[in-house]
C-alpha cells in the first residue's frame, strides 16, 4: 500500500511540475502519426504539445512561441538538450481575446488580439514573469468574424496585420477584407492590399521579396465553388477581388453587377475549394533535397462544410522564380479520405536553423517537426 501511494503522489507532482511555467515536458511519440504520407526520405515526430497550436514564431535562440484563435493564451516552448524534442513550456499571457498572431522582432514577441496589438519586451529575459504588455496599436475592429489575426514582419521593417471580412459576403468598410501594415512602434498605419476576404498566412519572396499570402474563399455556393487562393503582391495598393470576385474569374451571384473580374489581380494559384490555406513559407534550408529551395510550403486547414471533406495536408507549391508553375501534396493523412475521420488539421508551418520544418496542429494540440535524411 505504501509503494501504490508513494506511486500515485509521484505522478501527482510530475502533473503539477509539468504544468508550471519553463517546467520540463517528457513527450511520448504520437502512434498517430504512423498514418501520415511523406516523400521518401522525410520523417516526422511531435516537437510539442500546445493546446489550439496556431501561428508560430522564432527567435534567434530557437524559442518557439506560438498563439491561440479558440483558446486565451500565448505559450513558448524551447528544446534545450538538442534532441528535436521541447522540454521546457511557459505560458506566456492568458486571458487575452483570440491571440492567433505571434511575431518576434529584436528581443520583443508581438502578439495580435481581434483589436489590438501587444507588445512584451525583453520577453526572453522574463519568460518566467513576462508581466503586462505594451498596447502598441488598438483600433482594429472588434468583430470576431474573421477577427483573428497573422501578423508578421516584412523585410522593410513594417508589421503587417490582416484584417477577414465581417460576413461570408458582403461589401464592407475599407479597413476590413485587407492587409495593412504599420511602423513597429504602432504609428504610420496604412492600407497595403484590398479584397483579401480572410489571410492567415503571408510570408515574402526569399529574392524578391514580394509578399504572398492565402486567402480562404468564400461559403455557401456549393461544394466546389469558389477556389482559395494563394496571391502575391509586388506592390503595395493592389485588390484581389473580393467580395466581387473569386478565383480570378468567378463573378459572385450576390454582388458581381457592380464589378468585372477584368478589374482585380488575378491569383497566383487556386487551390482547391474550401480547403481553407493558412500558413505557408518559401523554404530556404540546406536539409531537404535542392528542389524544395525557394518553394512554397503551405498548410491546408481544411474544409469545414463541404459534404466530402477536402484539405488537411501540406502541400508544395513550386516556382520557377516568382511564377507558379505546379503544385502537389507534400504530407497529408491527417484526413482519411474513405472514413471521413479528422483527427489533425495544419496551420502554421516554420523553418528551423537546421532547415527541418515545424508544423503546427490546432485539432491535436500539436506542434511537428518534419525532417530529412537521405
Amino acid at each position: 500500500m505504501r509503494i501504490f501511494n508513494f506511486i500515485v503522489f509521484v505522478t501527482f507532482l510530475a502533473a503539477c511540475q509539468s504544468k508550471n511555467s519553463g517546467s520540463k515536458v517528457e513527450l511520448p511519440q504520437d502512434s498517430l502519426l504512423s498514418k501520415i504520407n511523406l516523400p521518401p526520405g522525410f520523417t516526422i515526430r511531435v516537437f510539442a504539445e500546445v493546446e489550439n497550436a496556431r501561428s508560430l514564431a522564432a527567435s534567434p535562440t530557437g524559442i518557439i512561441y506560438v498563439g491561440n484563435r479558440n483558446e486565451d493564451k500565448v505559450y513558448a516552448v524551447q528544446d534545450t538538450d538538442g534532441d528535436f524534442v521541447a522540454d521546457k513550456k511557459w505560458v506566456l499571457a492568458s486571458g487575452l481575446n483570440m491571440p492567433n498572431g505571434v511575431a518576434f522582432r529584436d528581443g520583443d514577441l508581438y502578439v495580435a488580439e481581434v483589436n489590438r496589438i501587444l507588445k512584451f519586451e525583453n520577453i526572453e529575459a522574463r519568460l518566467d514573469n513576462p508581466g503586462q504588455p505594451l498596447v502598441v496599436y488598438e483600433k482594429f475592429p472588434t468583430d470576431t468574424h474573421h477577427g483573428w489575426k497573422y501578423i508578421a514582419f516584412g523585410p522593410d521593417g513594417k508589421l503587417y496585420v490582416p484584417v477577414g471580412a465581417p460576413c461570408n459576403i458582403c461589401e464592407s468598410a475599407p479597413v476590413y477584407a485587407a492587409i495593412h501594415r504599420m511602423n513597429a512602434d504602432g504609428t504610420g498605419l496604412e492600407l497595403f492590399a484590398s479584397g483579401v476576404r480572410n489571410t492567415v498566412g503571408f510570408t515574402w519572396h526569399p529574392q524578391s521579396n514580394e509578399l504572398w499570402f492565402t486567402d480562404n474563399g468564400r461559403d455557401m455556393l456549393g461544394d466546389d465553388v469558389p477556389p482559395c487562393e494563394l496571391n502575391t503582391a509586388p506592390q503595395a495598393g493592389l485588390h484581389f477581388g473580393y467580395p466581387y470576385c473569386h478565383g480570378g474569374t468567378i463573378p459572385d451571384p450576390e454582388i458581381s453587377t457592380k464589378k468585372s473580374c477584368d478589374e482585380f489581380v488575378k491569383p497566383a494559384l487556386n487551390l482547391g475549394a474550401h480547403v481553407a490555406p493558412l500558413g505557408l513559407k518559401f523554404y530556404t534550408g540546406n536539409q531537404f533535397p535542392a528542389n524544395y529551395q525557394n518553394q512554397i510550403i503551405l498548410a491546408e486547414h481544411g474544409s469545414w462544410n463541404r459534404s466530402k471533406k477536402s484539405g488537411y495536408k501540406l502541400t508544395l507549391v513550386k516556382l520557377n522564380g516568382s511564377q507558379v508553375v505546379g503544385s502537389e501534396t507534400f504530407v497529408s493523412g491527417w484526413l482519411n479520405d474513405a472514413t471521413q475521420e479528422v483527427w489533425g488539421r495544419p496551420v502554421d508551418v516554420l523553418q528551423l536553423a537546421d532547415g527541418s520544418l515545424l508544423v503546427s496542429d490546432d485539432h491535436a494540440g500539436k506542434i511537428y517537426r518534419i525532417s530529412y535524411t537521405q
